[in-house]
């Protein structure tokens, strides 16, 4: 499927940018690596290498978007989320 970020768009016109944070995670039992966005539940994609999982990541963002808008979902642009490193202490 192509969406509006590949050359063999079906879109023509103006276009609304959308921005998201995607967080990349290393997958604990394989070599690969898990992508999700926290603003957008449910869209997540996976790749071998950080370079698939992102381009991976980009079209499922742009299909699980371009869902969003054919069925009148709004697209949340709003959404907080904070990052922190806590240490921690245990027994040695």
């Amino acid at each position: 499927m192509c969406g509006w970020g590949c050359a063999e768009s079906r879109y023509t016109g103006p276009l609304k940018r959308y921005s998201f944070v995607v967080v990349i995670d290393k997958e604990p039992e394989d070599p690969g690596y898990f992508a999700y966005s926290p603003s957008l539940r449910g869209c997540f994609s996976n790749g071998d290498t950080i370079e698939e999982t992102r381009a991976n990541m980009r079209e499922a963002l742009d299909q699980h978007v371009e869902t969003m808008l054919e069925d009148g979902v709004p697209i949340p642009q709003d959404y907080v989320f904070y990052v922190e490193e806590l240490a921690l202490g245990v027994p040695a």
